[in-house]
Parts: C-alpha cells; sequence; structure tokens
C-alpha cells in the first residue's frame, strides 16, 4: 500500500481527497502541523505529496523546495491559484504535476496512478539504476529503495546518502566528520544530534527489511557497516 501525504489546509476538502484516495488502496495521512511540513515528511516517508500552494506561514513553492532536500518521491500541486506563471514555477520548484481547482476526484486518482506507476511500478526505469550491493542488500540509489530478500523499503535523500557511503566503505569505519561533510555543505551548523538520527533511521529500516546486517558505533570514531550484526 503507498503512502500518500495530504498538504491541504482546508480540512474538508482533505478529508474528502484522503477518504476517496483510500478507496483505492492509498494509505492517505493528511498533514497535521502546516509550520513543520519537513519533520512530517521525514516521520511517514510517503510515495507520494499532494501539496497546497495556499498554506499557512510559508506556501506550497517554500515547502516543495524544502521537501526536494529530503525526497525524491513524486509531489502532485493542488492549488486554486491556476494561471500559466503558476504552473511553471510549481514544476521549476521541484513539482512533478500541478492540477488546479474545483478538480475531478477521479482526475486526481488518475494523476496519482500515473505517477506512483512512473516511479515504483511498470513504467519505472530501473534497467540502469545505480546499485550498491553488500551481501543480499541492495541499495538502489536513484529511486533510494533499500531491499533485502525483496523486502524494500525508501529512504530520504540523507538516509540514501548514508547508507551509500557507509556500504561502499565497509568495513572501514567512517568518522563523524567524514560522514558530516559529506551529507551537509557546513557541518558547523549542524546540531550534534542531527547525524545520530539519521543513523537511527536508517537502523530502523534494516531492521524494517529483516536484514542481518547493521550500523555498528565505533567509540570515539565514528560508523561502519557490518553484514551481520551479533
Amino acid at each position: 500500500m503507498y503512502r500518500i501525504l495530504l498538504v491541504e489546509d482546508d480540512q474538508s476538502l482533505a478529508e474528502l481527497l484522503a477518504d476517496h484516495l483510500q478507496k483505492y488502496d492509498y494509505d492517505c495521512k493528511v498533514c497535521s502541523d502546516f509550520n513543520d511540513i519537513s519533520g512530517e515528511v521525514e516521520q511517514l516517508d510517503p510515495q507520494l505529496i499532494l501539496l497546497d500552494i495556499n498554506l499557512p506561514k510559508y506556501d506550497g513553492f517554500y515547502w516543495c523546495r524544502k521537501i526536494r532536500q529530503l525526497s525524491t518521491c513524486p509531489i502532485i500541486i493542488i492549488s486554486a491559484r491556476g494561471s500559466e506563471m503558476e504552473q511553471i514555477y510549481g514544476i521549476e520548484n521541484g513539482a512533478d504535476d500541478y492540477i488546479t481547482k474545483p478538480f475531478s476526484l477521479d482526475v486526481v486518482v488518475a494523476k496519482v496512478n500515473g505517477q506512483i506507476r512512473r516511479t515504483y511500478g511498470d513504467y519505472a526505469a530501473n534497467q540502469a539504476e545505480r546499485t550498491v550491493v553488500r551481501g543480499e542488500l541492495k541499495l538502489y540509489l536513484e529511486s533510494m529503495t533499500l531491499e533485502y530478500q525483496e523486502q524494500q523499503v525508501t529512504l530520504t535523500k540523507k538516509e540514501a546518502m548514508l547508507a551509500s557511503m557507509l556500504l561502499e566503505n565497509a568495513p572501514k569505519v567512517l568518522s563523524r566528520e567524514t560522514l558530516l561533510s559529506k551529507l551537509w555543505d557546513d557541518e558547523s551548523f549542524v546540531e550534534e544530534n542531527t547525524l545520530n538520527v539519521n543513523i537511527a533511521r536508517l537502523r530502523k529500516k534494516l531492521q524494517d527489511v529483516g536484514a542481518d546486517a547493521g550500523i555498528e558505533a565505533v567509540r570515539g570514531v565514528g560508523y561502519r557497516f557490518v553484514e551481520e550484526m551479533v
């Protein structure tokens, strides 16, 4: 069941859309914190986002740019602002499609289905995708997917970068400084706990696919990938 995050501050419309999408077996969550949409994306890790433009505090164009720092999942803008320039601006800020209000619920479902098929399903271009392999564990870099014995989980952009570095350098220990400098442009502005949080999330996703592998902390140095945790 694909997860959809619906970012729409009109509660009645959000509930209508969510109910309709759930009829087509989508797991649809309505955004509850419009001050921290990035946080909701990180927590839910959706396969697709439906994003309104007129939102409290910051508009959808702003949040589209922020989301693109975390995820490459399809983003479909749904907005009453339907001018040609705004549609162009939406696409240039990272959206994959643009639906103007008022809209047909069936059109929304069709566009969602199309994006899901192109990204994850029958039409996904996986043939030439770069892959990092360690034993039975595979990391697909373009789709940011981790696979173990046919079980898959989607990673955020930072999680995929972190997994790639650890897998490619295994069993070498990578220092915290090395990881921070590669993952963030200026690590001096990154809180100490940020790397720990991303390591914890990646560990959880390794567990989600049932992998025996894991990430080992080396006291006073950093982290390394091990193919079998003791």
